[in-house]
């Protein structure tokens, strides 16, 4: 599959979620992120929304502090989120588009229609020696754009493919495929995320040219059954083939 050694990175903004349900202070992220590690995941991603809704300020800063893999912040474009990044210093950051009413990020950002913005914060990140990604829809065009803009690295928004019926799933997969190929092209480093569990992870390892997988609530929710480690080591053991 072209690929070699594919990573996986938990996202642990739903235990943060459960957390912030309840106003307390558990459970907590920082164990949540210690049982991944413990369990032999790459890296930890989390989200820090403009709304606060599940990972706060202090848990990113918490986060760079007390883990010992790579750190992951997703994040919006947006001054006060940028400044924040830049502060804490994650090892790689995921623009993502963000809008207050959605259940989780739906979409993948658009690249093409603000490459000035984009470009102009992907350059920040760049001289702050933090490598940026792009969390996109897999088309040419927004792939072409990321390249455009000096991005190493972008994310493949995976959800349209796992939430597809039956008789759309080989269309949406195969855009995914050809995506990636034309990001391997230009250069690109890919990853991919969004929707992505036991059951549709065998069709994911069919995208070539992936690094790392950026997996969240599946893990989570299967944790809820088996503990935050067997989850995670379950995922590691099914993302092997190949």
């Amino acid at each position: 599959m072209n690929r070699i050694n594919l990573k996986l990175g938990v996202n642990i903004d739903h235990v943060a979620t459960l957390r912030q349900a309840r106003g307390v202070d558990y459970p907590s992220v920082i164990d949540a992120a210690g049982c991944c590690e413990a369990a032999g995941a790459h890296s930890i991603t989390v989200h820090l929304r403009e709304d606060r809704r599940h990972i706060q300020d202090q848990d990113v800063y918490d986060l760079r502090s007390k883990i010992s893999t790579r750190l992951n912040l997703e994040m919006a474009n947006t001054p006060e989120i940028v400044k924040i990044a830049v502060d804490v210093h994650p090892d790689e950051v995921c623009l993502v588009p963000e809008k207050r009413q959605e259940l989780t990020t739906e979409g993948g950002l658009d690249v093409a229609g603000q490459k000035s913005a984009i470009a102009t914060t992907v350059k920040v990140f760049i001289e702050n020696g933090i490598v940026p990604s792009l969390f996109i829809d897999p088309e040419p065009d927004q792939i072409r754009a990321s390249a455009e803009v000096g991005a190493p690295c972008i994310e493949l928004h995976t959800g349209t493919f796992c939430d597809a019926p039956r008789e759309n799933a080989a269309i949406e997969l195969e855009r995914l495929i050809n995506g990636a190929k034309l990001a391997h092209d230009l250069g690109i480093q890919v990853n991919a995320g969004h929707g992505i569990n036991l059951q549709n992870l065998d069709a994911i390892l069919d995208i070539p040219f992936l690094d790392t997988l950026n997996i969240g609530h599946s893990i989570v929710a299967r944790a809820v059954f088996v503990s935050m480690e067997n989850a995670v080591r379950e995922m590691l053991v099914a993302m092997e083939r190949g």
